[in-house]
Order: structure tokens, then C-alpha cells, then sequence
């Protein structure tokens, strides 16, 4: 079980960590990190917050069903996609970002409905990943504004793709997740670095 002041301040950290890199600009992107699971509670960013700017009232609980606390303010309108991937997957932290590169190969990809990347030395950063011969696939999604049935998506897409470790929304962004926050905040770095070096070798 976590403490919603101290996992406040590493989402604090995380955030400017981000905005430095270009990768939550303006109000985008959201994140997560489980606080407990009987019952479940997540601590989330708070809707409309710059996340290069975040204060601990900007981080809200939530419960399994996207209700925030009696003194809480509103939480992301993707926070049903957070409680998607942390069934599916057990995660303990959700990551959301919305970098340029991200936004170009959901772009890119969407024909395919994904896109595969292999033979990077950067691949072996993704859990349970031991050779740069690993082929990560990355699944696209039509973005949706109805939260509930992209929510279904999500579910549908992580069953399908059981071994994938993010998902690309169209003209979007990036959501990747981890056992905890130092492991997703990694897969951050990791998938943000190998699409950025494939897009700029499409490119080239």
C-alpha cells in the first residue's frame, strides 16, 4: 500500500522529468500509480493540469469505478483506461504521454493496426526482454471521445496482444504501464527512444 502524499511527489518528479523531454506538453498526458487493490485505489493527475507544474493537490485517489474522494477534484477523463491496464496487465503505474514522435507512428501505423520494432539493443529496457533480437509490437487505436467503449478497446487490444508493453492512440499518444512506477517510468524512456529513432530513419 502507498501514501498518497509521497507517491504525489514522485508523480511531481516525473511530470517535469517529462515536460524537460517534451513528451507532456501544454495539459497532456496523465499518469497513475496503484495505492491499493482491496479495494483498489489509484492516485492520479487531476484533469487540465500541466504536468511540468504539478503540486500535490494536482494528484487525486480514485477508486475502481473513476470516482474521486469526497475533496478531490476531477480526475483525467482517460482515467478508465488507467483501470483497464491495471487489470489486464496488474500494473502498479500507468504512464500517458503525448510526444511528437509517439503522435507520428500512431499516425504512421494506423493501416496496420501497429507497428513492430526488432533488433534494437534499447528493447532489452522492457520487462522480461533479455536480446535486442526481441520484436516488440505496438498496437494502434482509433482515439475515441466516448472514454467507455475505448475502454473496451483497451481491454479487447491487451487481450489480444498479451505480450506487448504499450499501445499508441491514434494522433494521440503513447500508454505503457509497469509492476511499479520506476519500471513504467523506464518503458516511458525506452519506447519514446525507439520510436523517435525509427521515425527519424523513415524519415531520412
Amino acid at each position: 500500500m502507498s501514501d498518497l502524499t509521497s507517491t504525489a511527489r514522485e508523480l511531481i518528479d516525473v511530470g517535469r522529468r517529462f515536460d524537460a523531454r517534451g513528451w507532456v506538453l501544454g495539459t497532456s498526458g496523465n499518469f497513475s500509480v496503484v495505492l491499493g487493490r482491496a479495494p483498489l485505489r489509484l492516485a492520479m493527475t487531476s484533469s487540465g493540469t500541466h504536468k511540468g507544474q504539478l503540486v500535490v493537490d494536482d494528484i487525486l485517489e480514485i477508486d475502481g469505478d473513476a470516482v474521486p474522494g469526497p475533496s478531490s477534484g476531477r480526475p483525467s477523463a482517460e482515467a478508465r483506461l488507467h483501470l483497464e491496464i491495471v487489470a489486464a496487465r496488474g500494473a502498479g503505474a500507468v504512464l500517458h504521454t503525448h510526444s511528437i514522435w509517439s503522435t507520428i507512428a500512431s499516425e504512421r501505423a494506423a493501416p496496420a493496426r501497429g507497428l513492430a520494432i526488432d533488433g534494437y539493443e534499447m528493447l532489452k529496457g522492457l520487462s522480461r526482454v533479455t536480446t535486442h533480437e526481441h520484436r516488440e509490437w505496438i498496437p494502434v487505436l482509433e482515439n475515441d471521445q466516448d472514454m467507455r467503449r475505448l475502454a473496451g478497446r483497451v481491454r479487447e487490444t491487451l487481450d489480444a496482444h498479451p505480450d506487448c508493453h504499450a499501445f499508441l492512440l491514434r494522433r494521440h499518444g503513447l500508454y505503457t504501464w509497469g509492476a511499479a512506477l520506476p519500471e513504467a517510468v523506464r518503458h516511458v524512456e525506452i519506447l519514446e527512444f525507439l520510436l523517435e529513432t525509427v521515425g527519424r530513419l523513415e524519415r531520412s
